[in-house]
C-alpha cells in the first residue's frame, strides 16, 4: 500500500473544512492558548517558502496545545490596506479592492494547502468596512481623550473640560503642546466654542499639528520612518524630502515610559525589546534656556551633560527648526536656504545612521550663554533632528565626539571659536593631571576620571556633584529645570493615499469634528483617479460624493456643501498600521456586529499566548500596537494593557541565487570559472533556467525568457561546453528571482514534507538557506513511517505486547518531542522522529500501541499523515483532539546491561545480565559460561575484573 500525499492532503483539508475541526470557542471548560501568527499583506505574488515558516511553527504548537487539551484560537486574516494595491490600481486602473480580493483568494489557496489549523470563521480584513468600523472607532475614542499625568493613563476629554470651566488650566497637568497658554476657568467660560475647540487639540491624544514628514513627491504620500531605505522609499526607490505639512499624529509619547516599563512584564526577545528601548530613548538630563541675542526669541537644549555648560563653544540647531528662519542673519540667508534645501532630501533615519559625513552652516546669529553672558555662535546642522529633544543641541566640543567633530571641521571658519578644555583628567593615584593633551585628538566623553576647570563655580566637581550644583543654579536664575526626555515622538497618523481607512472627520471652519458613533462605518468613496488631485489634495479630492450631512448623518455628494448642514470630510486616509494595531482584539469576537468584541470574549481570551512574527516590525507595528493596548485598557475596552505574554521573531529563509556575469560591452556573458580578472558585472538569473543540481544555465531557455530579451544575441563564453552559473545564499525575494513556490513542493513532495523540511531546517530564530534538494530526505522518512503500519495488502498492525525495547525507543521520542515543542527547538523534534522511526524500523515494530501514540507524536507536524494513520488504526473522526502521549520514566530506566566479556583485554563475546547483580554473583556466572570455558581451556584465570553496569575483564 504506497503513500499517496497529494491524495491523502486534499482528503484531510476538505474533511477539516467540512467538520469545522478547529473552530474555537468563546465559552469552554478547557484552559484557553491563543497562537497568534503576524497577519499577512496580500501581495500579487503570493506566498513563497520563506513565509510560511513561522505560520508551521505555530501551528505545530496550536496543534499541540489542542492535543493537551486547550481550547486553541489559532485565527488568520489580511493586512489588507496599503501602498502596494494602490500602486497596482494606479498603473492598471483597476480599484484596489479587486485586485485585494484576488490576492487574498490566492493566500487562502496556499495556505489551505499546507495543512494549517487556522479558525477561519473569525478572519479579519483590514479593508473590510465591517472591521475598519471599529479602527474608525478607536480613532474618535482617542480623538475625545487627554493624558492626565497625575493619574498616569488617559481620560475623556468631558473630564479636562470639567477642571477648565472650574480652574482653568494652570494647574492641569498632562502630556500636551508645548506652546499652551495659561488661562483661568473665567476666561475659558467666556473663549468661543470654536478657540475652546483648538486650545482642546492641544491636549488631545490625536489631533492636527503642522508637522515635518518624510514625503515622496512620486508617490504623493507621507511615508513613515520604516517604509524608507538609503533615503528613498522602500515601494519604488523614489526620493523623499522632510517637509511641513499639517496632519493628524497621535500622542505616543505620553505613553513612553509605560511602553518601557511594560517590556520589562512580557516574554518578547531581548533583541527586540532593546531596539524598542533604544526607539523611545529614555534620557535624564537638564532643560537648559539659551536667549537669542538682538532678538526676543530663545533656544531651549535638552542635555544629559548639564556638567559640560562651561565648554559650550557653539550651538547647533536642526535644519527645520523654527527659529532658523528668524534669527539667521542676511548675509547668511542664501547658505542657510541652500543647505534647508539639501537636506530635506535626506530622511531622518539616514541623518542618524551616517556619523560620517559632516556638514553644517552658521547662521550669524549668537545666542547668550546662561552664566557668563559670552556670545556662543549658532549653526545648523543635519546630525541636529527637530524631532528629537528640542532639536538644539548646546556643542561641547572637548566632551562629545560629534560636537568634536563638527569644530575641528569648520575650525578656522567664521563662527566657529576654538576648542577650550573643561577637563582635568585624574591620575591613577588620584591626582590632577593639568596638561590640555586630553583633547588634542578627540572629545573626553567619559563621566568619570575627571574634575572640572575653567568652569566658575564648578572648578574642581566631578560628574555627579558638578550636574547637580549646575541644576540648582540654573534653577534660581531661571534658565533650566531637571528634566526627563524621551527619544520617541508622537506618530503621524496622515497619509495621501487612497487605499486606507477614511477618517471618521468632517471639518466645520476648519476644525475637525467627529461622526457619531452609530454612523460607522463611513465607507471609502468611489474615485476615477487615484492620483493626488492636479491642485495637490490627496487621493480624496477626486471623490465627487465626500461629503458630510449632518442633518441626515449621510455621506452625500460635494455639491451640496453649504458649511451650514453639509460640511467637507477629511480628505486623508489613516496609515497601514492602524488596522494592524488591534486586529488580535476583534479575533476574540471577530463577528461582533455591535461592538469591538464583547467583554464576555475580551475576558475569557485575555491576550496571546504566543506571538510568532517578524523582527522588521519592532519600532512600528509591535510599537504602535502596545500603546493602543494601553490606551484600550485606561479606557476599560480591553482587561490587560500588554496584548501578547510571548514573542519569538522567525528567521529568515534565504534564496540561493543565481547568476549571470556580463563583461563591460554588455555583449558578452561569461560562465562563471572562466571570470578570472575579468572586469564582470552579475545579473540575477531566474531559477527557472537553471539546473538546481548542475547549476548549468539553459542557455535558450535564458534567451527566451522575457527578462533577458536583451541578451538574445549575446555572446555566451562556456567552460567545458557548459555555461555554469555563480550561486549566492541571501533574502529569497521576487525581485531576486530566487523564490520558491510552495505550491510547486506541495505537489512534488506533499505539504508535510514541506512542514518537516522548514522545521528542520535549524532553529526557528536563525537565518537558514532554502535546498530543495534536501527534501527528498525528509520525504523518505514520511514513505518510512507509513511502511511503519501498512504493507503491500493495507494496514496491518498487531495487538500484541511491544517489546521493552520498542517502548523505550517510543518514550525517548515522547519526551525528547514535549520538551522541544515546550522549547520552540522544532528541529530536533525532527531529528528525533528519523531516528525512532528508523530504530522501530529495525525492530520490525507493528505493535499498535506504540503506533498509536507515534501517531499523535507526529501529527502537529504532519497532520495529513498523521490523520491517515489514524484511521487506518481504526479510528473514527480527526485525530487533532486525541490527548497527547504521556512520558513515562520507567520504559528508560535499565533493568539490565549487555556487558562486553574480555579476554587479556580483548572482547570475545557479549552476555546480558541483570544490573541487580553483585559483583561475585556476575563472577560465578561469567565463569560458568560455556564460552568462558572454552576461552580459558582449562587454566585457572589470575584475576577476574568487573566494573558493574561496564565491563568484564578475565586475566590469564
Amino acid at each position: 500500500m504506497n503513500y499517496n500525499p497529494n491524495e491523502i492532503e486534499a482528503k484531510w483539508q476538505q474533511y477539516w473544512a467540512e467538520n469545522q475541526t478547529f473552530k474555537a470557542s468563546n465559552n469552554s471548560d478547557k484552559p484557553k492558548y491563543y497562537v497568534l501568527d503576524m497577519f499577512p499583506y496580500p501581495s500579487g505574488a503570493g506566498l513563497h517558502v520563506g513565509h510560511p515558516l513561522g505560520y508551521i511553527a505555530s501551528d505545530i504548537v496550536a496543534r499541540y496545545k489542542r492535543h493537551q487539551g486547550f481550547n486553541v484560537l489559532h485565527p488568520q486574516g489580511y493586512d489588507s490596506f496599503g501602498l502596494p494595491a494602490e500602486q497596482y490600481a494606479i498603473q492598471t486602473g483597476q480599484h484596489p479592492a479587486i485586485t485585494t480580493e484576488t490576492n487574498i483568494k490566492r493566500y487562502r489557496e496556499q495556505l489551505d494547502k499546507i495543512g494549517f489549523s487556522f479558525d477561519w470563521n473569525r478572519e479579519v480584513r483590514t479593508s473590510n468596512p465591517e472591521y475598519y468600523k471599529w479602527t474608525q472607532w478607536i480613532f474618535i475614542q482617542l480623538f475625545n481623550s487627554w493624558y492626565n499625568i497625575t493619574a498616569d493613563k488617559a481620560e475623556d476629554i468631558t473630564t479636562l473640560i470639567t477642571v477648565f470651566e472650574k480652574e482653568g488650566n494652570a494647574s492641569v497637568k498632562a502630556v500636551c503642546d508645548e506652546d499652551v497658554a495659561v488661562f483661568t476657568a473665567e476666561e475659558w467660560n467666556g473663549f468661543t466654542g470654536e478657540e475652546q475647540q483648538k486650545i482642546l487639540l492641544q491636549y488631545r491624544l490625536t489631533y492636527l499639528a503642522e508637522t515635518e514628514v518624510n514625503w515622496c513627491p512620486a508617490l504623493g504620500t507621507v511615508l513613515a520612518n520604516d517604509e524608507i531605505v538609503n533615503g528613498v522609499s522602500e515601494r519604488g526607490g523614489h526620493p523623499v524630502v522632510r517637509k511641513k505639512m499639517t496632519q493628524w499624529s497621535m500622542r505616543i509619547s505620553a505613553y513612553a515610559e509605560r511602553l518601557l516599563e511594560g517590556l520589562n512584564r512580557i516574554d518578547w526577545t531581548e533583541s527586540l525589546k532593546e531596539s524598542q528601548r533604544n526607539w523611545i530613548g529614555k534620557s535624564v538630563g537638564v532643560s537648559v534656556t539659551f536667549n537669542v541675542k538682538q532678538s526676543d526669541a530663545t533656544i531651549e537644549v535638552f542635555t544629559t551633560r548639564a556638567d559640560t555648560i562651561f565648554g559650550v563653544a557653539f550651538m547647533t540647531l536642526a535644519p527645520e527648526h523654527d527659529l532658523v528662519a528668524q534669527i539667521t542673519t542676511e548675509e547668511q540667508q542664501a547658505e542657510v536656504a541652500a543647505y534647508i534645501e539639501a537636506t530635506a532630501k535626506r530622511s531622518e533615519r539616514e541623518r542618524m545612521a551616517d556619523v560620517k559625513t559632516i556638514s553644517g552652516v552658521f547662521t550669524g546669529a549668537y545666542a547668550e550663554h546662561p552664566f557668563t553672558k559670552e556670545p556662543i555662535p549658532i549653526w545648523i546642522g543635519d546630525y541636529v533632528l527637530a524631532g528629537y529633544g528640542t532639536g538644539a543641541v548646546m556643542a561641547v566640543p572637548c566632551g562629545d565626539e560629534r560636537d568634536y567633530a563638527f569644530a575641528n571641521f569648520f575650525k578656522g571658519t567664521n563662527g566657529m571659536p576654538e576648542i577650550k578644555n573643561i577637563f582635568s583628567p585624574l591620575t591613577a593615584n588620584g591626582e590632577i593631571d593639568t596638561s590640555d593633551e586630553v583633547i588634542k585628538e578627540e572629545a573626553f566623553a567619559a563621566k568619570q576620571g575627571f574634575v572640572l576647570k575653567c568652569s566658575d563655580f564648578l572648578d574642581g566637581l566631578g560628574y555627579k556633584e558638578a550636574t547637580q550644583k549646575v541644576i540648582e543654579e540654573l534653577e534660581a536664575i531661571g534658565a533650566g529645570k531637571a528634566k526627563v526626555n524621551y527619544r520617541l515622538r508622537d506618530a503621524v497618523f496622515s497619509r495621501q493615499r487612497y487605499w486606507g481607512e477614511p477618517f471618521p472627520v468632517y471639518y466645520v471652519n476648519g476644525m475637525p469634528q467627529m461622526i457619531a458613533d452609530e454612523h460607522l462605518p463611513i465607507r471609502l468613496p468611489e474615485v476615477e483617479k487615484y492620483l493626488p488631485t492636479e491642485t495637490g489634495e490627496p487621493p480624496l479630492g477626486n471623490a465627487t460624493v465626500w461629503a458630510w450631512d449632518t442633518a441626515n448623518n449621510e455621506v452625500v455628494a460635494n455639491d451640496k456643501i453649504d458649511h451650514e448642514t453639509v460640511f467637507p470630510l477629511e480628505l486623508n486616509t489613516m496609515p497601514g498600521w492602524a488596522g494592524s494595531s488591534w486586529y488580535f482584539n476583534r479575533y476574540m469576537d471577530a463577528g461582533n456586529t455591535e461592538e469591538f468584541a464583547s467583554q464576555e470574549a475580551l475576558n475569557y481570551w485575555k491576550d496571546v499566548d504566543l506571538y510568532i512574527g517578524g523582527s522588521e516590525h519592532a519600532t512600528g507595528h509591535l510599537l504602535y500596537s502596545r500603546f493602543w493596548q494601553k490606551f484600550l485598557f485606561d479606557k476599560g475596552v480591553v482587561p490587560v494593557d500588554e496584548y501578547a505574554k510571548k514573542l519569538i521573531n522567525q528567521g529568515m529563509i534565504l534564496g540561493n541565487s543565481a547568476f549571470v556575469y556580463r563583461t563591460e560591452d554588455a555583449k558578452t556573458l561569461v560562465s562563471k570559472g572562466l571570470i578570472g580578472d575579468k572586469t564582470v558585472y552579475p545579473i540575477h538569473a531566474d531559477l527557472t533556467v537553471i539546473n538546481d543540481v548542475t547549476n548549468e544555465l539553459d542557455i535558450e531557455a535564458f534567451k527566451a525568457h522575457p527578462l533577458y530579451q536583451d541578451y538574445q544575441d549575446a555572446e555566451f563564453i562556456l567552460e567545458d561546453g557548459k555555461y555554469i552559473v555563480g550561486r549566492e545564499v541571501e533574502k529569497m525575494s521576487k525581485s531576486k528571482y530566487n523564490v520558491v513556490n510552495p505550491d510547486d513542493i506541495c505537489a512534488e513532495y506533499g505539504a508535510d514534507t514541506l512542514r518537516l523540511y522548514e522545521m528542520f531546517l535549524g532553529p526557528l530564530e536563525q537565518a537558514k538557506p532554502w535546498n530543495t534538494a534536501g527534501m527528498t530526505g525528509v520525504s523518505g522518512f514520511l514513505k518510512k513511517l507509513w511502511r511503519l503500519y501498512t504493507t503491500d495488502n493495507g494496514f496491518e498492525v498487531t495487538d500484541a505486547e511491544p517489546t521493552k525495547e520498542m517502548y523505550k525507543v517510543l518514550h525517548q521520542t515522547i519526551k525528547k518531542a514535549t520538551e522541544d515543542i515546550e522549547n520552540f527547538s522544532f528541529n530536533t523534534s525532527v531529528s528525533q522522529f528519523m531516528i525512532c522511526v528508523n530504530e522501530l524500523g529495525k525492530l520490525k515494530c507493528n505493535h499498535r500501541a506504540i503506533l498509536e501514540p507515534l501517531a499523535v507524536l507526529v501529527s502537529p507536524y504532519a497532520p495529513h499523515i498523521a490523520e491517515e494513520l489514524w484511521a487506518g488504526l481504526g479510528y473514527e473522526g480527526s485525530i487533532a483532539m486525541v490527548a497527547y502521549p504521556k512520558f513515562e520514566e520507567k520504559y528508560l530506566v535499565e533493568s539490565s546491561k549487555e556487558y562486553p566479556v574480555s579476554f587479556n583485554g580483548k572482547m570475545r563475546f557479549k552476555i546480558e545480565l541483570s544490573l541487580e547483580l553483585s559483583v561475585p554473583e556476575i563472577q560465578e556466572i561469567i565463569l560458568a559460561d560455556e564460552r568462558t570455558k572454552a576461552q580459558l581451556n582449562g587454566r585457572e584465570p589470575k584475576k577476574v575484573i568487573i566494573v558493574p553496569g561496564k565491563i568484564i575483564n578475565i586475566v590469564g
